[in-house]
């Protein structure tokens, strides 16, 4: 099926989206277009959503239904639900007993593909492997489109892809719960506690996450996280070419170490494709990201530019990004670490005990593995946020504690805490923000925590 075929198919049906988002806002803009009767809904009222986006829609034809009542009375024939909107709210399944179908732009987009899709996801480590294969790709001359939790939304562009491009994708588990598709090539970076406070537990976070493959045809691959308790069992259901990556050990298809070298074995033939000194961008965990995506693209991308472009690349904004040094102390950005496996994985980056700006947001996740981390490899922690306290239990319980080491720190607001940071720091330090959380209790995402740190530190003097 083509996108217009599925514009066609749906001319004469009246249409719900949810969200006026990022996501959503071309989807809303392309079905007014093709003059398909839409509404967009939104939890924000008039004032909240900007009264020139809402004359925009209004101006397109576009019923808009904004507010706290949002969601009532839904009973469009199709329904499509923004990801962060869990598909079970009363109003949702109300609608489906009633006829209506729920779907989601991401839904459609892989129904309308008409090129392969590479999709990646997994509780870390998602948007810079899901960046590494795009432009490993891109390198090896292919023509690529990036989308889902990056990037920007395709649905609208799969009317100009061709079926020799690649679309390559980041999905987060609230995309996937309701996946019936898979893509072509599925990587799983690893699974650890993450987002509990949308999922009911572990069990449904790891089942939606398990949706990147569990709708894959015979002859496509799946890569699996070798070192990854959940993961490595999540292969057994793989439904055909499970490949894998390890740190630890060498599985008989995929990508391992051995010595500093990454090896990758297919089939019987093993070769190398470089050393982890290639890898510029800092961090065992890069080397884990590197690893699933040579999996994934093993056979499409030369062992030359993957070698090239490892010795170049810089990595993702957000992502232990060094911000500046200042009177001789490196500031690193590491906002996207909204979980504390990630801030884990970004405080083993470093060579010395870090200056630590942590907490943020309540996803309702346990800290007690960060505990041990903090005291191993922090100097002194700064705590802003709605889980302050639950972060310093974590690492004043934690096995080795003394008081004092790491020295601990409340501070608020924000900017104050960056400040205290700047102001304890020594010649030579480190500092990290790396919260653990997510940034929901004080800025709309990690985006612009991050943006606003880095405007912080870069607005000092010298």
């Amino acid at each position: 099926m083509t996108l217009q075929n599925y514009l066609d198919s749906i001319r004469n049906k009246t249409v719900a989206v949810i969200g006026i988002g990022v996501s959503n806002t071309p989807l809303i803009e392309l079905l007014a277009r093709e003059k398909i009767a839409v509404t967009a809904c939104d939890k924000r009222d008039r004032a909240a959503l900007g009264e020139e986006m809402a004359s925009h829609l209004e101006s397109m034809g576009v019923v808009l239904k904004l507010g706290e009542d949002y969601l009532e009375g839904l009973c469009q024939d199709i329904i499509f639900r923004t990801p962060g909107l869990r598909p079970d709210v009363p109003q949702l399944l109300k609608a489906v007993e009633q006829g209506s179908i729920l779907t989601s732009e991401m839904e459609v987009f892989f129904a309308v593909c008409p090129c392969p899709i590479i999709a990646v996801t997994g509780s870390d480590g998602k948007t810079t492997t899901t960046t590494i294969i795009a432009e490993l790709l891109k390198a090896a001359g292919s023509t690529v489109y990036v989308g889902g939790n990056i990037g920007h939304p395709l649905l609208c562009e799969a009317g100009e892809m061709k079926a020799s491009d690649y679309a390559v994708l980041e999905l987060s588990s609230f995309q996937l719960m309701t996946m019936q598709c898979s893509p072509h090539i599925a990587v799983i970076t690893n699974l650890a506690p993450n987002h509990l406070d949308m999922h009911h537990g572990m069990e449904e976070y790891v089942a939606a996450k398990e949706n990147i493959f569990r709708h894959q045809k015979p002859g496509d691959i799946a890569v699996f996280n070798l070192d990854n308790e959940i993961t490595r069992h999540q292969a057994e259901r793989a439904v055909d070419t499970a490949l894998y990556f390890s740190r630890k050990e060498e599985p008989e298809n995929g990508v391992f170490l051995r010595g500093d070298a990454i090896m990758i074995r297919r089939d019987g033939r093993e070769r190398e494709i470089m050393h982890t000194g290639d890898i510029k961008i800092p961090g065992v965990h890069n080397v884990e990201n590197y690893m699933a995506a040579i999996a994934a693209v093993d056979g499409l991308v030369p062992d030359s530019v993957i070698l090239k472009f490892a010795r170049e690349f810089g990595g993702v904004e957000h992502r232990i990004e060094l911000v500046r040094t200042y009177h001789g102390v490196r500031f690193y950005n590491d906002s996207i670490a909204s979980s504390p496996s990630r801030t884990i994985a970004g405080l083993r980056s470093f060579k010395e005990k870090v200056i630590l700006i942590a907490g943020g947001y309540d996803k309702h996740i346990p800290f007690d593995v960060l505990g041990p981390e903090v005291v191993e490899h922090v100097k002194l922690m700064v705590l802003c946020g709605a889980t302050a306290d639950k972060i310093r239990a974590a690492v004043e319980q934690a096995p080795g504690y003394e008081v004092g080491k790491p020295e601990i720190i409340d501070v608020t607001p924000f900017k104050a805490a960056v400040e205290m940071a700047r102001d304890m720091a020594e010649e030579g330090d480190v500092v990290t923000l790396s919260p653990a959380c997510a940034a929901f209790d004080q800025f709309k995402n990690f985006m612009e925590r991050g943006k606003t740190f880095k405007a912080i530190v870069n607005s000092w003097e010298e």
